[in-house]
C-alpha cells in the first residue's frame, strides 16, 4: 500500500510537472536584463519622456539656426492696376494705369553679442506707369534699384537672443536629466512588477506542492477510513483540505496573470503574450558604506541639478518681469543708395544716397505699482525654490540613511525567514508520520502544511524585498554597491554636448 501511495504520489507530481514545463515552453522567457532592454524600446513613459527631450533638442537647434544668416527674396513678377483719382490741389479728376514687376532680396544677420541686427537689403523694380489728365497723356517707364544696409541695435535693455539661447540650453538639459530620471523610475518600476510576477510563479509553484501534498494526505485517510482504521469525519476533513488547496491553486493562477499583465503593459508588450519570468536571487554580504551613499547622492542626484536650472530659469523670468516696465532705446543706422533710369545699364548714373539716423527711447512714468509687485512675486518664487532645493537635499540624505537601515533589518528578515523554512519542513515531516498514525487529526495536520506554504511565500516576499531596497539605494545615491560602480545617467548623452 505504501508503494502504490508512493507510485500516484509520484505520478501526480510528473503530469503537474509535465504540463506546467509543456505550457511555458511556448512562453516568452524573461530575464531581468532582457525586461530592462524591451523597456528601453518599448515602454510608454520612455517612449514620450524621448519624445520631449527630442522636442527640446530640436527647439535649441531651430534657435541656433536663427542666430546665423537668413536669405529671403520676395518676388512679385505681376502688379497691374487702373484707378480714378481726384487731385485736391487742382480740383481735377485723373486717371491712373500703372503696371509693375520686381523682387526683394534681404539678408539679415543677429548679433548675438549685442542683441543687435544687421540687415542687407536690395529693391529691384521696373514699372511702366501712365496718367490720363485734362486730355493728356503722361507715362513713365523706368527701371529702380534701392540698395541699403540697415543696423538696429537696443540698448539699455537685456540681451533677449542671448537669453532665449541660454533658455533653451538648460531646457534641453532639464529634458535630458527628465528622460534619465524616467529611466531609473522605470527600472525601479519593472523591478518591482518583475519580482511581482516572480512572487506569483513562486506562490503557484507552492500552492501546486500544497495541492499535491493535500492529495497525498486524502489518500492516506481515504484508506484508513476503507480499512476501519481511522473515523469517517477523517475523511471529510481531508476533502475539505483537498478542495481549499485546488482553490488556492486557481487563486494564484489568477493573480498570476494579473501581474503578467501589469508588466507586460509596463514594458510595452502586447497583453496576449504569453510571458514567464526567471530570476536567481541571491543575498549575499554586501557592504553599504552610510555616508559614501550620501555624499554620492548629494554630489550626483539629478534632481538637484534640476533646481539649479529652476533658479536659472526663475532669474531669466525675473529680468523679463522687470523689463516690462522699464527705460530702454533703441539705435538704427541705415545706409542706402537709390537709382532709377529708363536702361537697365544707367540706372546708378545719377544715384542718391539715402542715410538715415534714429534713435528713441521708452520712458516709463507711472503704472500704479503693478510692475514693481510683479517682480516682488518673481523674488518670492526665487526665494521659494531655494527653500525647496535644500528640502531636496535633507529628502536625499534622509531617504539614504532610512534605506540603508532598512537593507541591515531586510538581511536579518531574511535570515529568519530562510531559517523559518527549514523549521516549518521539518516540522511538517515530522507530523506527516504522526498524521499516518493517526496521532494526530487532519485538521491539526492542515494547520502544519499551511504553516510551510506560508512560510515558503514569506521567504520569498524577504529576498524581493531586499533586491528592491537595495535598488532603491542604488538609485538614491547613483552608486551600485553590489558592483561598486557609479551610476551615471547622462553617459549616453555626453558626445551630444
Amino acid at each position: 500500500m505504501e508503494i502504490i501511495r508512493k507510485l500516484v504520489s509520484t505520478g501526480l507530481l510528473t503530469l503537474l510537472a509535465g504540463f506546467y514545463f509543456s505550457v511555458n515552453a511556448q512562453q516568452q522567457l524573461l530575464t531581468m536584463e532582457r525586461a530592462m532592454l524591451i523597456a528601453q524600446e518599448n515602454s510608454p513613459d520612455i517612449k514620450k519622456s524621448l519624445m520631449r527631450m527630442e522636442q527640446s533638442q530640436l527647439n535649441l537647434e531651430a534657435q541656433r539656426a536663427s542666430l546665423k544668416s537668413k536669405f529671403s527674396l520676395t518676388l512679385n513678377p505681376v502688379n497691374y492696376s487702373q484707378t480714378r483719382n481726384f487731385d485736391s490741389r487742382f480740383s481735377q479728376w485723373y486717371t491712373n494705369e500703372s503696371f509693375t514687376s520686381g523682387g526683394v532680396f534681404q539678408v539679415e544677420q543677429p548679433i548675438l553679442l549685442t542683441n543687435g541686427t544687421i540687415s542687407l537689403r536690395n529693391n529691384f523694380s521696373w514699372q511702366n506707369n501712365s496718367s490720363y489728365y485734362q486730355g493728356a497723356n503722361t507715362s513713365n517707364r523706368v527701371f529702380s534699384n534701392y540698395f541699403y544696409i540697415d543696423i538696429n541695435q537696443p540698448i539699455f535693455t537685456y540681451n533677449t537672443q542671448k537669453m532665449e539661447l541660454e533658455r533653451l540650453e538648460y531646457d534641453y538639459e532639464n529634458m535630458e536629466i527628465s528622460y534619465a530620471l524616467q529611466r531609473l523610475n522605470t527600472e525601479r518600476n519593472i523591478t518591482q512588477q518583475f519580482y511581482s510576477v516572480y512572487q506569483s510563479q513562486r506562490d503557484l509553484e507552492i500552492s501546486k506542492e500544497e495541492l499535491v501534498n493535500s492529495q497525498q494526505s486524502h489518500s492516506i485517510i481515504k484508506n484508513k477510513v476503507e480499512a476501519e482504521l481511522s473515523p469517517r469525519d477523517e475523511l471529510y476533513q481531508a476533502e475539505v483540505n483537498l478542495a481549499t488547496a485546488r482553490s488556492s491553486v486557481d487563486q494564484a493562477i489568477v493573480a498570476l496573470e494579473n501581474a503578467k499583465d501589469q508588466l507586460k503593459r509596463t514594458l510595452g508588450l502586447d497583453l496576449a503574450d504569453s510571458i514567464m519570468v526567471e530570476a536567481v536571487i541571491d543575498v549575499h554580504a554586501i557592504v553599504v558604506d552610510q555616508e559614501k551613499a550620501i555624499d554620492h547622492g548629494l554630489g550626483s542626484r539629478l534632481e538637484l541639478r534640476q533646481r539649479e536650472i529652476t533658479t536659472k530659469e526663475l532669474e531669466f523670468t525675473l529680468i523679463r518681469t522687470k523689463a516690462q516696465n522699464e527705460f530702454k532705446g533703441s539705435v538704427s543706422l541705415s545706409l542706402g543708395l537709390t537709382g532709377d533710369d529708363s536702361k537697365f545699364t544707367r540706372i546708378y548714373d545719377q544715384s542718391t544716397q539715402n542715410p538715415r539716423v534714429a534713435i528713441s527711447f521708452s520712458v516709463p512714468i507711472f503704472d500704479w505699482g503693478a510692475n514693481k509687485a510683479r517682480i516682488r512675486a518673481q523674488e518670492v518664487a526665487m526665494r521659494s525654490n531655494t527653500l525647496d532645493a535644500h528640502e531636496e537635499q535633507l529628502d536625499i540624505e534622509m531617504n539614504i540613511r532610512q534605506t540603508c537601515r532598512s537593507l541591515q533589518n531586510l538581511k536579518t528578515q531574511v535570515e529568519i525567514a530562510e531559517q523559518n523554512v527549514n523549521n516549518a519542513q521539518l516540522t511538517y515531516d515530522l507530523n506527516l508520520v504522526r498524521y499516518r498514525n493517526g496521532d494526530i487529526s487532519g485538521m491539526d495536520f492542515n494547520q502544519f502544511q499551511t504553516q510551510l506554504s506560508s512560510k515558503k511565500s514569506a521567504y520569498t516576499r524577504a529576498l524581493i524585498n531586499y533586491k528592491i531596497e537595495l535598488l532603491n539605494l542604488k538609485i538614491l545615491s547613483l552608486y551600485d554597491f553590489e558592483t561598486n560602480q557609479e551610476i551615471v545617467p547622462l553617459s549616453d548623452f555626453s558626445t551630444k554636448k
